[in-house]
């Protein structure tokens, strides 16, 4: 299983039409195949500057690998992610095996 997650902020204003778009917009990214455990989430710490986050799961790499290449994806990332997004952090976890 593959967790990946990213953190970011927009270069909108807060609670704008076009925040408001960018997160349906980001929200449509559950439809990709493959796609399981989707959450569009708000950051509600104060230890960082980032505002929102999502995450998602992947039964294996190469499922993930299909989700990176999907023309659905792909398009958001040029489209959207590119020119609306101030900064970012992108973590992809895999489960530890842990031995008593």
């Amino acid at each position: 299983m593959i967790r990946h997650t990213v953190v970011f902020r927009l270069k909108h204003a807060p609670g704008s039409p076009e925040e408001r778009d960018f997160l349906a917009a980001a929200r449509s990214l559950v439809a990709i195949p493959g796609v399981e455990k989707f959450e569009l989430l708000r950051q509600v710490g104060r230890k960082n500057a980032y505002t929102f986050g999502i995450s998602m799961e992947f039964a294996d790499a190469e499922v993930y690998a299909h989700y990176n290449d999907h023309p659905a994806h792909v398009r958001f990332v040029q489209e959207r992610w590119l020119a609306e997004v101030a900064d970012f952090l992108e973590i992809d976890y895999a489960p530890l095996a842990v031995r008593p």
